[in-house]
């Protein structure tokens, strides 16, 4: 009795169509993952959201939409504190703090990666060693520094500090200056273009995505920094939006008024800005983790 033959390209065509409900499952099983993990991330900026909008005896009801809105709540909290102040404030320090990190660390960077010097090794290496040091080690003397020279009680200690660069920073953008082709720079030289030259008008339109997430990472760290301006700020006028916020919490939080809907409305006003600069730079941003990814 003749055994029936199963041509090669059928077989080759059955294994995939047997594979595929396997793939099915794996994809539903991802994008619920994907589902779960985004509502319990999403739902307490939601809860904030929510509550700030809701009368004082409906705060903490819990329920995902207001049952009765109350947009005075911004207008409130507008009133009760200088807080455009406070947001022209925040935008200027954070965005000096951004450009100077950015630029003195894109520095930094450029030369550990493109010279080769005699310890360049054991210098990155004590360079990345100071990202060891708490931010408590460093705290006094630093601000001893600022209140010798007359700035302690001023804006200037919350972004000059970065004119110094930052180990971090200098790390990912050294490795992304590792990944630019050496002969691109050898020809640059030969055309005339200076040592600065090779940097700004070479290294630096090419590390673009690189040059955005450090940006974007240090606008975020200063725009929600708190213990800076609590230690050097004393004028109100000079506060931050994190440190107006303390300020609103003490005055209309647990200590004071019981009148949580207008803290919950400064905490919005504080956060809405960086989710709309991470929206904006999305883009650029992921370009930059995942070129940051291949060349590590």
């Amino acid at each position: 009795m003749a055994t029936p033959t199963v041509a090669p390209a059928q077989v080759a065509v059955a294994a995939p169509r047997a594979r595929q409900p396997v793939r099915r499952r794996r994809r539903a099983f991802f994008w619920l993952a994907l589902l779960v993990a985004s509502v319990l991330f999403l739902y307490p900026y939601w809860w904030v959201a929510t509550a700030s909008l809701k009368p004082r005896s409906q705060v903490f009801d819990n329920l995902l939409l207001p049952r009765n809105w109350a947009f005075g709540n911004y207008v409130a909290i507008w009133d009760a504190a200088p807080v455009f102040d406070w947001l022209v404030n925040s935008v200027t320090v954070s965005l000096a703090a951004a450009v100077a990190v950015t630029l003195s660390s894109a520095l930094v960077a450029w030369g550990f990666a493109y010279y080769r010097f005699p310890g360049r090794g054991t210098l990155f290496a004590l360079v990345l060693s100071t990202m060891m040091l708490p931010t408590a080690v460093t705290m006094i003397p630093v601000y001893l520094i600022w209140n010798s020279v007359g700035l302690a009680t001023t804006q200037v200690p919350l972004w000059a500090q970065n004119l110094f660069g930052s180990a971090f920073y200098i790390f990912l953008l050294r490795q992304f200056f590792l990944g630019l082709p050496r002969d691109l720079f050898e020809a640059a030289k030969i055309d005339g273009v200076g040592h600065f030259g090779l940097f700004w008008r070479i290294a630096v339109p090419l590390c673009r995505p690189a040059l955005i997430v450090t940006f974007v990472f240090e606008l975020k760290a200063s725009w929600s920094d708190l213990l800076k301006p609590l230690i050097y700020l004393r004028d109100v006028e000079l506060f931050t939006l994190p440190r107006g916020l303390k300020a609103i919490s003490d005055r209309f939080g647990q200590a004071g008024e019981q009148q949580w809907e207008l803290v919950l409305a400064g905490s919005v006003i504080t956060t809405l800005p960086m989710i709309i600069v991470f929206f904006l730079a999305q883009r650029h941003f992921i370009q930059g983790i995942a070129t940051q990814g291949r060349k590590g």
